[in-house]
């Protein structure tokens, strides 16, 4: 009786064994890399920039000795729950339209006394630059869960989004790309990295809803503007000015095309 058990369960594991590369086919490709981020999303080490993040908003720095308390991100000074779906948007004091990271840098110059042009050309990753992504990482959280609505009342924030779309769909380079190139179709990728249609509203939690956003790849945290920036890599351009008014205007068109669109951010890459 038990060799008959033990001889019908090793034919049972057998006849598994063979049918998984079938089951493993039928599976969409999708649904595998959707499990293995859902898997990748526990332990977000992306929480580690957020308490900085958090801690920084409200330490006294620079050579004002001040915290940035009193900075308007859109919704007056020091409120942050909601600002991130609505940004970037015109700020009337900087007479520009402004992404978060941007306008961080802005405050951090106004309220705090910092060098907005030395830090715009820090390096990612590094010195005060660091510090802008860990306040973008932290104040994206605030309004994880919240939908994108991006305003186009103000004749800026309109014209943003007109320089935005003609940038995504500019091709130029040695490869002749440009945004489009990768983001204007749907159901394709590159390796195991999904390519959203970013010419309209790609669903929740998917392409500017996701970003800041960890990557495991390199343990990194990105934010909006260093994504562009590798973008411009990859298509072999000339990188862009940090909170460059075209970067921001990219923003703007992929922001407002997302309206309706749940946040995520931050999220986790691979």
């Amino acid at each position: 009786m038990k060799k008959s058990l033990r001889a019908r369960a090793v034919a049972a594991a057998a006849a598994l064994a063979a049918l998984a590369p079938a089951l493993a086919q039928q599976r969409s490709t999708a649904d595998g890399i959707a499990e293995y981020r859902k898997m990748l999303e526990d332990g977000n080490p992306a929480e580690l920039f957020e308490m900085k993040g958090r801690e920084l908003w409200k330490q006294k720095r620079g050579p004002k000795g001040a915290t940035l308390e009193q900075c308007d991100l859109g919704k007056g000074p020091g409120v942050v729950k909601g600002v991130f779906v609505e940004l970037p948007r015109y700020f009337a004091d900087t007479g520009r339209v402004q992404d978060l990271e941007s306008r961080l840098v802005s405050c951090m110059e106004t309220l705090q006394g910092f060098n907005a042009a030395e830090i715009a050309r820090t390096p990612f990753g590094r010195g005060e630059m660091a510090n802008v992504t860990a306040l973008a990482t932290w104040i994206a959280t605030e309004s994880r869960g919240m939908r994108f609505n991006l305003s186009q009342a103000h004749p800026e924030e309109k014209k943003s989004y007109e320089i935005g779309k003609r940038v995504f769909f500019y091709r130029a380079g040695p490869m002749d790309f440009s945004c489009a190139a990768c983001h204007s179709q749907k159901d394709i990728r590159i390796r195991l990295q999904d390519l959203p249609d970013l010419t309209k509203n790609p669903g929740d939690g998917i392409g500017f809803a996701a970003w800041p956003a960890y990557r495991v790849s390199n343990g990194q945290m990105w934010s909006m503007q260093l994504r562009l920036n590798d973008c411009y890599r990859q298509m072999r351009f000339p990188f862009p000015g940090f909170g460059s008014d075209i970067t921001v205007a990219l923003g703007t068109y992929m922001g407002v095309n997302a309206k309706g669109a749940q946040s995520i951010a931050p999220a986790i890459k691979r």
